[in-house]
C-alpha cells in the first residue's frame, strides 16, 4: 500500500502544480479581454484571434484545473443522502462512484476525443472565423484534462481504500471530530 500512496502523493503534487499554474491563465484571459474591448471601443480595432485566445485560455484553466478541484474536494456533490451517511459509508460511496462513474467517463471521453485531436492536428484545421486560431491545441486540452482528472480519480481511490483498510488516517473524520470538540 505504501507504493500506491507514494504514487497518490505524486499525482496530487502534479495536479496541485498544474492547477495553480493554469489558474494564472484566467488573469491572462481577463487582460486580453480588457485590451481587446478597449482597442475595439477606442480605435475600432478588434481581432477574432484575441477573442478565441480568451476562450482557449479559459478552456485550458477549466479542463486542466478540474483535477485540482477534485483533489481539493471542491467539486459539486449531491449531499441529500451522502451527508447523512456514516463516514465509512461515505468512503464506500466515493470508491463506488470513482470506479463506476468517474474513471469510465474520463476514459470514454479520452477515447472519443483523441481521434478528433489527431484529425485536427493532421489537417491543420483553423477556426472558421476570419483571423481565427488553429484548432488542435484547444481540442488537445480535452484528453489532457480528462487524463489528469482520471489520474486524480485514481489517487483519490487509493486514498479512500487506504483509509478503509486503516493504512492512512481519515483527515475528514479527524477534522469533524476536532470541530465537534470545540
Amino acid at each position: 500500500m505504501s507504493g500506491l500512496l507514494t504514487l497518490s502523493r505524486a499525482i496530487d503534487a502534479l495536479n496541485t502544480f498544474l492547477g495553480k499554474a493554469v489558474s494564472w491563465l484566467l488573469l491572462a484571459a481577463v487582460l486580453i479581454s480588457a485590451v481587446n474591448a478597449t482597442t475595439r471601443k477606442l480605435f475600432n480595432l478588434s481581432s477574432n484571434a484575441w477573442l478565441e485566445a480568451q476562450w482557449y485560455l479559459f478552456s485550458a484553466a477549466f479542463l486542466i484545473a478540474a483535477a485540482w478541484t477534485l483533489l481539493g474536494s471542491e467539486h459539486v456533490k449531491v449531499d441529500l443522502v451522502y451527508g447523512h451517511l456514516p463516514r465509512r459509508a461515505q468512503l464506500w460511496v466515493e470508491v463506488f462512484g470513482t470506479i463506476f462513474f468517474l474513471l469510465p467517463f474520463c476514459l470514454v471521453t479520452i477515447y472519443l476525443s483523441w481521434p478528433i485531436v489527431v484529425a485536427k492536428f493532421q489537417s491543420g484545421e483553423v477556426s472558421n472565423n476570419t483571423g481565427g486560431l488553429i484548432l488542435w491545441p484547444v481540442w488537445a486540452l480535452i484528453p489532457a484534462g480528462f487524463g489528469l482528472l482520471a489520474l486524480q480519480g485514481l489517487s483519490e481511490l487509493i486514498k479512500r481504500i487506504a483509509i478503509l483498510t486503516g493504512a492512512m488516517p481519515d483527515a475528514v473524520a479527524l477534522a469533524d471530530a476536532e470541530a465537534q470538540a470545540l
